[in-house]
């Protein structure tokens, strides 16, 4: 399938789609979003794909929503079109992990999205922000929300009412990005962990984004028990058996998805 704005390539089980704007910095346009949603629809139903990893170039991952494409629009062009609302749908129905590999500018939008991905990978360039008050308007692909549950209140205020970026070794320690890396090495770093996810079983992988993303939902109580039912459905599992098998006899697990 051919896009407009994405290069999408697979291999070694891995789907690597590159936000393709560079005239743009890769702002995220009503077409990119659609497109995104598209590719992400099919990496899911690829059987060949166990792990995807979302970047987009040196100078950006994504420098924020389209402006020009939004400046027009009125507050019932928006509300009565559900801006943005069906893609982001589809992009949180993906049940295979997505790792994003930042490097550059991942502002307003573009922040929001990688935050939609289960990992987030950074580049030592890499800069993250919400600076939608300079433009009379908030987050509005879940960034008041996300940003507070990953970095706290204290801060997630502080960037979204300055306006302010963060840098990556502000977004490590703030507990936005699992782990920074020189540029150089972000896609070799990126396609490692993606490589590694690979090799698990696809069951347990895919109970454990459920599971993690629950915490996020729901209360600590509900939360554990979520997670101690999938825990004992797993017992049920093939892989369990070999996963454990293989512990106990010292050697690699051969998986089988069952």
């Amino acid at each position: 399938m051919g896009y407009e704005t994405l290069n999408v390539e697979t291999s070694n089980h891995v789907a690597v789609i590159r936000l393709d704007r560079p005239e743009a910095l890769n702002a995220i346009s009503s077409t990119l979003l659609g497109e995104l949603a598209k590719a992400l629809k099919a990496a899911q139903a690829n059987d060949k794909v166990r792990c995807i990893v979302l970047t987009g170039s040196e100078k950006a991952f994504a420098a924020g929503a389209d402006i020009r494409e939004m400046s027009e629009k009125s507050f019932v062009d928006v509300f009565m079109g559900d801006l943005f609302g069906d893609e982001v749908d589809q992009f949180l129905r993906i049940r295979k992990p997505i790792i994003a590999a930042v490097a550059g500018y991942a502002l307003g939008g573009g922040c929001e999205l990688a935050m939609m991905c289960d990992i987030i990978i950074a580049a030592d360039t890499a800069k993250f922000g919400q600076p939608e008050i300079n433009l009379g308007v908030i987050a509005g692909i879940g960034g008041t929300q996300r940003l507070t549950r990953a970095v706290g209140k204290a801060k997630s205020m502080d960037m979204h009412l300055t306006g302010r970026f963060m840098d990556a070794a502000e977004a490590e320690k703030a507990g936005l990005v699992s782990r920074v890396v020189p540029a150089k090495k972000l896609m070799d770093e990126a396609m490692g962990a993606a490589g590694k996810i690979a090799e698990k079983s696809m069951v347990t992988v895919t109970a454990i984004k459920e599971a993690v993303n629950q915490s996020q939902e729901v209360g600590l109580s509900d939360g554990l028990l979520f997670e101690k039912r999938m825990f004992h459905a797993l017992f049920n599992t093939e892989d369990r058996v070999e996963g454990m098998k293989a512990f106990v006899e010292k050697r690699e697990p051969q998986f089988r998805d069952r």
